[in-house]
C-alpha cells in the first residue's frame, strides 16, 4: 500500500483480495485459503527460473501462466528479502503495461 497508485479492493467477492496499481491488478490473495498464497506477476523469461528454483512458486492459480505465478508464504522457503522483490517486481511489471497518460499520473502521484 505504500506504492504510488495502489488500492486495495475485493472486486471478485469477500474472499479475494486483489492489490492494483492505477486499476491494473498485481497481487490476488485469497483471504481464506490456507496456506496462505498470493499470485505476483512476473517477467516472462523469470517465471519458470522462480518455479525451479523454489518448489513454493508454481503457475499461477487461475492466470495467465505464462506472466504469473503463485507463490505460497507460509513454508518459510522463501527469503523474506526474496518475497518482497517478488511483490516489487509484480508492481513494476504492471507499470511497466500502463499506458502514457497512466504512467504520467502515477508519477504525478510520487
Amino acid at each position: 500500500m505504500a506504492k504510488a497508485g495502489v488500492t486495495e479492493d475485493l472486486p471478485f467477492g469477500p474472499e479475494t483480495l486483489v492489490f492494483k496499481v492505477m486499476g491494473k491488478l498485481f497481487v490476488l490473495t485469497s483471504l481464506t485459503f490456507r496456506p496462505f498464497r498470493v499470485n505476483l506477476k512476473m517477467d516472462m523469461e523469470l517465471v519458470g527460473e522462480y518455479r525451479d528454483k523454489y518448489a513454493d512458486v508454481q503457475p499461477g492459480y487461475h492466470m495467465n501462466k505464462k506472466h504469473w505465478n503463485t507463490v505460497y508464504m507460509e513454508n518459510g522457503t522463501i527469503p523474506r528479502k526474496e518475497l518482497l522483490w517478488m511483490i516489487d517486481h509484480s508492481y513494476e511489471q504492471v507499470v511497466k503495461g500502463l499506458s502514457k497518460k497512466l504512467v504520467e499520473e502515477l508519477n504525478g502521484l510520487k
